[in-house]
């Protein structure tokens, strides 16, 4: 019998699984000609999926391009042993990467620090060395509010995911809160902090709507919740020994901070108690991210443009949105340090990590999840970007092409495209599939501290050294 008759009557034993390891039926023997759109159509049809959804098939961390007699040549592998084949759901629309530099807005007068789209993608806002915040047009690509108020370099802005309101924090340690319609301040500035304002965020809008409560974290060694209809301080998070970097305020309600004493602590929101300290790291944490973090931070709004009259509908649409990300999987934190590494943890479960990422040669500087919660990029003093499963843990790729430290990291909404922006001066686009340079960004005559992809997934801004603003689209 000749090598083509015998592959066509062998067939390989596949278990399709999960993302997260739940086998999805018995395992099947498929035939050697089966290839994605076949698995496609089978997956389809075991989750009686009524509209057709698309699938990636991933064999260990490869993604399955072939077919199945094509693979198993090219491995050499063992027709007896099951293939384990992860189905990874794709979305349902395609952000284009960003090609082009359609506007550099000046404004500012000394470094941009921060750079921020709304939840909706419709308005940026931007924070400066210049002590001020700025609205910009998107639709004129010119700057539509200055807003004067901090007594020092704004280092950190937040929008509620309502997109009601952005709060700024500055290095004096005041909190100003602006009304993006106006750009007019709201209230006197929120005094309490002793030291610079390291981050913000915003409790999700499917727990409490119009979004009312924000937590800021200082290089005091506190975070303290804020409520905006009393602006006052209504909880102090005290328990962390020095500086603390970075918080998140998680869809299940719980604070995450991160700290200068290289632990993790996670408090409720009622009363402000300890629940718990995530410790494994020997030295400063840097930077903090949630698996639900993109649909914490835009709420409501999708790719679809929606809109919503109250905020009751607001509540229910964001609500909806939270829980078909999270499915049954507990929501999961990824934790970047001065140590080189990284952990992931799920801290409803566990005090201990789930896994231990080791690599970067130098400082993490930024850990993000992919919008889909599949992927974890991170960016490191090294140089280089680095993409993990977002689920294990288990390193993926490692994308090179900067010549100096990777300050910032930012997803398109389809989780197909990370953006970066470096030290060097430029912003790259890599393609997760390919896991190559899509696209390079030269253009900044400085730094580029740091970047933002619009929710909408059509436009980038960057900011840095250079004092422009600059939009990028395709």
């Amino acid at each position: 019998m000749d090598n083509q008759d015998h592959q066509a009557n062998t067939s390989v034993m596949c278990q399709l699984v999960s993302p997260e390891g739940e086998h999805l039926g018995a395992a099947l023997y498929l035939p050697q000609n089966v290839g994605p759109p076949q698995l496609q159509e089978i997956v389809n049809h075991l989750l009686h999926n009524d509209d057709k959804l698309p699938y990636a098939f991933y064999i260990g961390d490869e993604e399955l391009s072939v077919q199945l007699g094509t693979y198993m040549q090219q491995k050499n592998a063992n027709v007896e042993v099951t293939l384990r084949i992860v189905y990874q759901p794709q979305a349902l629309f395609r952000i284009r990467p960003v090609n082009r530099c359609s506007a550099t807005i000046a404004g500012h007068t000394e470094a941009v620090l921060a750079v921020s789209f709304s939840p909706d993608g419709k308005c940026l806002a931007s924070g400066s060395g210049d002590t001020t915040v700025r609205f910009w047009d998107l639709n004129t690509q010119t700057p539509l509010f200055t807003c004067k108020g901090h007594k020092n370099w704004v280092l950190c802005i937040a929008w509620s995911p309502d997109g009601k309101h952005l709060v700024s924090g500055s290095k004096s340690g005041e909190l100003i809160l602006w009304d993006p319609k106006t750009g007019k301040q709201l209230g006197s500035p929120l005094m309490g902090h002793r030291k610079w304002i390291t981050a913000v965020s915003w409790e999700p809008v499917h727990l409490q709507s119009p979004c009312r409560r924000f937590v800021s974290a200082s290089k005091d060694g506190d975070a303290r919740i804020w409520d905006i209809t009393t602006r006052k301080c209504v909880i102090s998070l005290t328990g962390h020994t020095n500086s603390v970097t970075c918080v998140k305020w998680g869809g299940d309600g719980l604070i995450y901070t991160g700290s200068e004493d290289c632990s993790i602590k996670v408090w409720e929101t009622t009363q402000g108690k300890l629940v718990k300290t995530l410790q494994g790291h020997g030295h400063w944490v840097n930077s903090l991210a949630l698996s639900t973090e993109y649909v914490l931070r835009t709420g409501a709004y999708d790719h679809t443009g929606k809109t919503y009259s109250t905020a009751e509908e607001m509540k229910e649409a964001a609500l909806l949105r939270y829980n078909k990300m999270r499915g049954n999987a507990p929501e999961r934190l990824v934790s970047g340090s001065d140590d080189f590494t990284m952990f992931l943890w799920e801290p409803t479960i566990s005090k201990q990590p789930k896994a231990r990422m080791t690599g970067h040669q130098k400082l993490v500087n930024h850990v993000y999840f992919s919008p889909d919660g599949q992927w974890l990029a991170s960016a490191s003093f090294d140089k280089s970007v680095k993409l993990w499963n977002g689920i294990t843990g288990k390193f993926v790729a490692a994308f090179r092409g900067h010549v100096a430290d990777v300050y910032q990291i930012s997803w398109s909404a389809d989780s197909r495209l990370l953006l970066s922006g470096s030290k060097d001066s430029t912003l790259k686009v890599w393609d997760i599939r390919t896991r190559k340079l899509k696209q390079d960004l030269p253009g900044h005559a400085d730094e580029v501290y740091a970047v933002d992809w619009s929710p909408d997934g059509e436009k980038v801004a960057s900011g840095g050294k250079d004092r422009v603003l600059k939009l990028w689209m395709n």
